[in-house]
């Protein structure tokens, strides 16, 4: 199993986020998206945004072991984040860092949503990984 993480220099230069990977033989994974939501089903961090991310990147991580999969195997992760503002931006990029490696992170999307199903929710993350 390999991957290519390429960053085409005819692109914008990057911010934790690869342009382009490229997988090839492994396993794939994906991961549903996950919310700021415990065992009892209890929104974590209302009205927080920082710690629903945190909240949300401890669940990825479940979710990643279960599959025999790590952070390191992520290629993929699109970020859904009700009423986007540029405040926000911050707090992802600081609890991303702690979790996606610096050297290849993952290709990358961020995308402002109206609402998520429950209106609690600040945050969904989902990702694909691939494991040899």
């Amino acid at each position: 199993m390999s991957k290519q993480f390429i960053n085409p220099p005819a692109l914008n230069p990057t911010n934790g986020f690869t342009h382009v990977v490229a997988a090839t033989g492994g396993k794939t994974i994906y991961v549903s998206g996950q919310v700021s939501v415990n065992q009892k089903a209890e929104v974590v961090g209302k009205g927080d945004m920082r710690a629903q991310v945190e909240h949300v990147f401890a669940n990825l991580k479940i979710a990643l072991e279960a599959a025999g999969a790590t952070f390191n195997d992520v290629v993929k992760i699109t970020y859904f984040v009700v009423d986007l503002k540029p405040e926000h931006v911050p707090h992802i990029r600081e609890v991303r860092k702690k979790y996606l490696s610096p050297e290849n992170p993952p290709a990358s999307s961020l995308i402002g949503v109206a609402a998520l199903v429950v209106p609690e929710w600040l945050i969904e993350i989902e990702l694909v990984a691939v494991v040899g």
